[in-house]
């Protein structure tokens, strides 16, 4: 059976989860390389021991690999500073796609179950956060049912599982789920928090989304809730709903002030969430990790899928 060659930027935990979940689940992406920066990464030398081709010279070095040319969709697991050099370096190859695991967000936002289908043609998607992959098909699902002026989340993730790439794109992290909200959420204005837990045994990923839309019919709202959460699951198995949805009733009379929206009233509509990583390579309290590799790696099953011949 054919299979669409890739290659992971970042051999981190991240990278060495892709490669993980390529390996074990996909049924249509074969791992050929990883490549970083640092001669002496774990990642590199397991991928190196599991057969895979590495290079330590970064993303100009895996160019001038010669596995390089059979090589179709290159995943970066590095950062957003970092990710700009690497495009323009892959932009030249008009025969490959990168999928940016990074808060850069050069390429337009992509959330699987909610718009594989307006993004899937173009050869830079980024994978938003972990924190925008877990709330943003909620605000959606909310959004098909009752208009969202204003969506709210606040991702809780365990100390442990948040390395130095991700503290170093904390703002990034924030601005680009906030964008990606009423990008791709149908939000009119969006708002990212995150926390850092650091308790004791690590907690798994938590979610709240705090979702004000026009008043509409709660038991659909409910129903489109569940049906997206079902839809997650299908590439996430540890999403889950850890509360029954709330709702509160914003009144005219007493509405609420919302920046560069105004007063605004309506349905208020409380969603809680836990992420349960797979546990493939890393632990599974880092389920902000899982759902970002899960959703990269589920896309680019999606985009191989659509290149190869069909029998």
């Amino acid at each position: 059976m054919s299979k669409v060659k890739v290659a992971i930027i970042g051999p981190g935990n991240i990278g060495t989860d892709l490669m993980i979940k390529v390996i074990r689940l996909s049924q249509n992406l074969e791992m050929v390389a990883m490549a970083g920066i640092d001669a002496t990464s774990a990642g590199l030398a397991r991928a190196k021991r599991m057969g895979y081709a590495i290079t330590d010279k970064g993303i100009d070095g895996l160019a001038e690999m010669p596995e390089w040319k059979d090589i179709k969709i290159i995943f970066d697991a590095t950062s957003a500073k970092a990710h700009h050099y690497n495009w323009k370096i892959i932009e030249k190859y008009t025969d490959k796609r990168i999928i940016d695991l990074t808060p850069a967000a050069i390429g337009p936002f992509l959330i699987p179950p909610v718009n594989f289908d307006e993004g899937h043609n173009v050869r830079n998607v980024n994978m938003v956060t972990c924190g925008g992959q877990a709330t943003i098909p909620i605000v959606a699902a909310i959004n098909k049912v009752a208009k969202v002026y204003y969506g709210e989340i606040v991702a809780s993730i365990a100390s442990k599982s948040a390395g130095p790439g991700t503290r170093a794109n904390i703002d990034e992290f924030t601005e680009t789920t906030a964008d990606a909200i009423v990008k791709v959420g149908g939000a009119e204005r969006g708002k990212a928090i995150i926390i850092l837990n650091p308790a004791e045994p690590p907690v798994v990923m938590r979610d709240t989304i705090f979702a004000l839309s026009e008043t509409g019919d709660r038991n659909k709202i409910r129903k489109s809730i569940h049906d997206m959460v079902a839809e997650v699951q299908r590439y996430v198995p540890g999403y889950s709903l850890h509360q029954e949805v709330q709702f509160d009733e914003v009144s005219e009379v007493n509405p609420v002030y919302i920046e560069g929206l105004g007063h605004r009233h309506g349905l208020k509509t409380t969603v809680l969430l836990q992420v349960r990583g797979a546990g493939h390579y890393l632990p599974e309290y880092a389920g902000n990790l899982d759902i970002m590799t899960s959703a990269a790696v589920a896309t680019a099953d999606r985009l191989a899928a659509m290149e190869l011949p069909t029998t």
